[in-house]
């Protein structure tokens, strides 16, 4: 393996671990209010709220189910797209590969707390005059931000191309 390529792993993996320790960090900070005031709900300012939930479904909510079984299967997929995204994040180009390395550091933060806790804390809840957008955590936003830079560098790869 040339060095480029370990240079590529080496930064890759700093860039999941930080993403990981981040989301880790929130949750505990987030769940030691909770221990010690037994609720989290705080009014940070008209567009923002620390409010707790528990998801045992995926991103936003969506699957969440009390059945065991139904959460183990999700839980088994989520394992084997996490090795999917690690696959392509060392076949891939460097830049792709750190937005991959940023997607898998906020999702292993979601299945640590799906295989420890049985569900998963969310507790962002951006908000606009009543209206609520679904309820999230920080390993969701690193989720988010590496799927948004993949689209964007894709659109930006295909234009280029085009242009040649």
């Amino acid at each position: 393996m040339g060095n480029e390529k370990l240079n590529k792993l080496l930064i890759g993996f700093v860039f999941l671990v930080v993403c990981f320790a981040l989301d880790r960090l929130s949750k505990i900070y987030i769940l030691n209010i909770l221990n010690n005031e037994g609720q989290v709900d705080f009014y940070v300012n008209q567009f923002l709220n620390i409010y707790l939930v528990w998801n045992t479904g995926i991103g936003f909510g969506l699957f969440s189910s009390e059945d065991k079984l139904f959460y183990n299967i999700i839980t088994a997929i989520i394992v084997i797209i996490n090795l999917v995204i690690l696959y392509f994040a060392f076949i891939e180009t460097k830049i792709k590969s750190f937005f991959l390395m940023i997607i898998l550091g906020g999702s292993l933060g979601n299945l640590f707390d799906r295989v420890y806790y049985r569900a998963v804390p969310d507790f962002i809840d951006l908000n606009y005059e009543g209206y609520h957008w679904f309820i999230f955590n920080v390993a969701d936003i690193f989720i988010s931000i590496g799927i948004i830079c993949l689209i964007l560098s894709e659109i930006l790869n295909y234009k280029s191309k085009n242009e040649k």
